[in-house]
């Protein structure tokens, strides 16, 4: 499978994690006041989505909406305009699809979409969050790129979006963190045995593992390498011996002169 190039910029400019989030000034991860202060900072920023009950692409990190919100229960067992009228937690904004996030960035700088797996065991899936996630990129001209961990996912995007740059976000995958995930399952996806089957230019690889053989190999094949997620300037320096880009929050990543 030819894999679609990532775009230049991404290994440019710092990625925004869940955009330019700070919820002491009442900007919440993945809401429209965070996009909004990335754009106007000019970082990249990285999203993530979850499918609402009736097939929209909604932007919004976790399964649930009981970290973030008022609400209990799954994201997709609500439609997109009951999501949209969810308050998140500390602030203003509600909780945003995906074409007003695309509307608001713009074009006006690269946009790092993470889907999230909704077989929630890295199993194939049923392909609406891609589907609608394609759909809603159709008509993009921005610089975009798209990613999961599940494999399937990003195989998904592949057939549907073939133009659009994908990759895979990886992950030193240690069992007691990724429970109930079996351990064998853990094995497999470390390796990373699906990159190239997939399509993909880059990944997104767990900061604290690196220094991978693996990591190393795709890099040496032309993978780009970009990294999550780094809270420091230090840890920053560090990374950047290996990955081309960040993923970053909690301070301001140094911006290319």
């Amino acid at each position: 499978m030819i894999p679609a190039p990532l775009h230049p910029a991404f290994l440019r400019l710092p990625i925004a994690h869940r955009a330019l989030h700070d919820r002491a000034l009442g900007r919440i991860e993945n809401s429209i006041s965070a996009v909004r202060a990335a754009v106007a900072a000019g970082y990249a920023i990285e999203i993530d989505l979850q499918l609402s009950s009736d097939g929209v692409a909604m932007v919004f990190h976790d399964d649930g909406l009981d970290r973030l919100t008022q609400e209990t229960g799954p994201v997709s067992a609500r439609t997109a305009a009951a999501l949209g009228d969810i308050p998140l937690r500390d602030s203003r904004d509600t909780i945003p699809t995906l074409a007003r996030i695309l509307d608001e960035v713009a074009g006006r700088v690269p946009l790092l979409i993470e889907i999230k797996d909704q077989s929630l065991a890295m199993a194939d899936t049923d392909a609406r969050l891609e589907t609608a996630t394609a759909t809603a990129l159709a008509s993009y001209g921005g610089p975009v790129a798209v990613m999961s961990f599940n494999p399937a996912s990003v195989a998904h995007m592949a057939r549907l979006a073939p133009g659009v740059a994908r990759g895979i976000t990886t992950s030193a995958y240690d069992p007691a963190d990724w429970a109930p995930l079996p351990a064998s399952l853990c094995d497999r996806l470390r390796a990373v045995p699906d990159y190239d089957k997939t399509g993909a230019s880059f990944i997104s690889h767990e900061a604290a593992d690196l220094d991978r053989d693996r990591v190393a190999e795709l890099k040496a094949k032309g993978a780009a390498i970009l990294c999550w997620t780094i809270r420091s300037p230090q840890d920053e320096a560090s990374a950047r011996r290996i990955a081309e880009n960040i993923t970053f929050e909690g301070y301001a990543a140094a911006l290319p002169a």
